[in-house]
């Protein structure tokens, strides 16, 4: 299997539900893993964007639909990003040192910040798509919701590559050290370039909503990460990519209002 392809049913088996062949972990197979990741949140946007048009469609009532909203990003993904937001809610609710951080981020239980901040997350997340049901399906919005998972992505997928790590081996490092990361950094600016350039043309004030709010939260994310870890890890990035997605449902349901 070529790496390019290889990099793909990695980054498909490792961060979606989504059926992929099985390739070998190796350091040429990782080479465009970043680069590919967003292609998985394009699939679980045009999942959203159909289940928006379905419940349109047939009129499903607005909690119900939410619910759905909500549960499908975590379900495609494979709950691997909600699992990192929770581990990094412990670490950070720990107020402990750095390195103890850290150890509480491979800990696979779950604790008490883990449990509220999960809790508070999915409640939040749950009224916004129920304020976003209020209003009349449409296309346009529903569109710029599902390129959200894209974005989220790329911008997720730089921090791997560009950020610096705080460990030297799990997941982030792994994937960082195996990148080829002038042509997987060209690749996700440009992602994210196109995606943005895309939402502006279809929304010009929503869009520049979510890509302003978008890129805030990337820094305030990169700051965060170097100030409470010493860099990014696995654990950090699917923080960052559960807020993000939180942040442009958000700042899409508030441009609905103009």
């Amino acid at each position: 299997m070529r790496p390019l392809f290889a990099s793909l049913a990695i980054a498909f088996s490792m961060y979606s539900v989504f059926p992929a062949p099985q390739a070998a972990w190796k350091r040429e197979n990782m080479r465009y893993v970043m680069a590919c990741f967003p292609l998985v949140g394009l699939l679980i946007g045009g999942a959203i964007w159909l289940w928006l048009w379905f419940c349109a469609r047939v009129g499903v009532t607005p909690a119900l639909a939410a619910a759905v909203a909500v549960a499908l990003p975590a379900v495609l993904s494979g709950g691997i990003h909600l699992d990192g937001f929770c581990d990094t809610a412990d670490a950070l609710g720990s107020h402990a040192p750095r390195e103890r951080k850290l150890e509480i981020l491979k800990d696979s239980h779950i604790g008490a910040f883990a449990l509220i901040a999960c809790c508070l997350y999915l409640f939040l997340l749950f009224g916004l798509w129920c304020q976003y049901f209020t209003f009349p399906f449409d296309p346009l919005s529903a569109v710029v919701l599902a390129l959200g998972f894209f974005l989220s992505r790329c911008l997720s997928g730089l921090s791997v590559v560009h950020f610096p790590c705080a460990k030297t081996s799990g997941l982030a490092a792994t994937f960082a050290d195996a990148a080829v990361k002038r042509r997987t950094g060209a690749a996700l600016v440009s992602g994210a370039a196109l995606c943005s350039a895309v939402m502006l043309l279809l929304l010009p004030f929503t869009g520049a909503l979510v890509i302003l709010t978008s890129l805030a939260l990337f820094q305030y994310y990169r700051l965060m990460a170097e100030r409470q870890f010493g860099g990014i890890t696995g654990d950090l990035c699917g923080w960052f990519l559960q807020l993000c997605e939180g942040l442009i449902l958000l700042a899409v349901t508030v441009g609905r209002n103009f």
